[in-house]
């Protein structure tokens, strides 16, 4: 080879140097599984495309106008040998990619619990595996360890070859929780709860990010997760710890406002049910949860009277958040809520008190019981929404 081809060679090589096939090479048993099925997925499709494209270019060849010792039969329309091959051999290829698929659906799952860690090691049951709470935030990631009552901002660490089991959610938008060395993505969304379950194999520093565009910090919504020994990962959660600082409902809700490219940050201390409270898009003092509205609901609901006091429920938060919509909205109050949402109007009745005429002619219909309460707050619009 000329040194000119050489030299016209080289941005191209470094340019490949630099590309990091992660997906091709995870540190993760899921990751790994997921990856022998796109290789065995694309080497069946391949069973079919190179001979067609191969086959394509030989009979171009060999049928030229040009070349006239070619057989030529213009009568010619039908060979059942050539149909036979034609069609039963993309068949099998459908029947082995549809069988692969199916049993990768199952098995790679991600609500699916672990049953190994690796190729040839079961799970130590032994052994614990690792909760994670996961929630996306504009634009930033927040993992509460509830085990270790610790949580960090932008930064993820887990022991290796010990299972993980996510639960992941969102505080406003739809975001994807995707880290390639260790498991396929999975959405993040408001209100709801996703689960993956997954295991690093080796330990090292891997990428993390956000694989659905969320608005504008997205392109700063990444994080650092790491993968350590069992020393290694005690270390990190006793300098969590030592970090000091303590996240709960008001440091939350601070942190929850948009902002972009966050650094690194822990909390020694959290909230035991400040995860629970995100979920249900309750983390407010006095609003409800959208899980106790939810029971209500399973129990006939609130009735026409109702109405007005449910509809404010739907993304209350906009305000909050700093978009331009008006007064700060009114909310959903709890039903037992000791203490009465800042900056609002509340009603305190401390008699036990049946709420049917309150919550609806719906808790009158028959079979339902009445509910009661000794400490019940009303949530009642601001003056200026009146």
């Amino acid at each position: 080879m000329s040194r000119l081809k050489i030299l016209a060679l080289l941005p191209l090589a470094a340019a490949l140097s630099g590309c990091d096939y992660v997906v091709l090479a995870p540190a993760g048993d899921i990751a790994a599984q997921q990856r022998d099925l796109v290789i065995i997925s694309t080497v069946l499709m391949l069973l079919i495309v190179v001979p067609v494209m191969a086959l394509t270019v030989l009979f171009a060849w060999r049928y030229r106008q040009s070349n006239t010792a070619a057989r030529y039969e213009p009568e010619w329309d039908h060979s059942t040998a050539l149909e036979l091959v034609i069609w039963s051999a993309p068949l099998l290829i459908i029947v082995c990619l549809g069988a692969l698929t199916w049993m990768g659906t199952h098995l790679l799952d991600p609500y699916r619990t672990l049953g190994r860690i690796h190729a040839d090691r079961a799970v130590d049951q032994s052994k614990a595996p690792l909760e994670v709470d996961v929630v996306a935030l504009d634009w930033k990631w927040l993992f509460i360890y509830p085990d270790y009552g610790i949580a960090t901002v932008n930064e993820l660490a887990a022991p290796v070859d010990r299972p993980i089991n996510f639960r992941i959610t969102a505080s406003s938008v739809m975001n994807s929780f995707y880290i390639p060395a260790l498991a396929g993505q999975i959405y993040a969304m408001p209100g709801m709860e996703t689960k993956l379950h997954a295991v690093v194999n080796h330990a090292g520093s891997y990428k993390g990010f956000s694989a659905n565009y969320s608005g504008a910090g997205f392109s700063g919504m990444h994080f650092n997760f790491q993968g350590l020994d069992d020393k290694g990962f005690d270390a990190w959660v006793a300098s969590a710890k030592s970090a000091g600082g303590s996240l709960g409902r008001a440091e939350y809700l601070q942190l929850e406002k948009p902002s972009q490219n966050e650094p690194v940050r822990r909390w020694g201390t959290v909230d035991a049910d400040l995860y629970r409270l995100i979920l249900n898009m309750c983390v407010e003092t006095g609003k409800m949860c959208q899980s106790e509205m939810m029971a209500i609901d399973a129990k006939g609901g609130n009735g026409l009277e109702g109405l007005n006091n449910t509809l404010p429920l739907a993304y209350d938060k906009y305000a909050r958040r700093g978009t331009a919509l008006g007064p700060e909205p009114s909310f959903v109050a709890g039903t037992c809520t000791p203490d009465a949402p800042q900056g609002r109007t509340t009603a305190s009745i401390t008699a036990p008190l049946d709420l049917a005429p309150l919550l609806g002619a719906g808790l009158k219909r028959p079979g339902f019981t009445p509910l009661k309460s000794s400490s019940f707050f009303l949530g009642l619009r601001p003056k200026s929404d009146s």
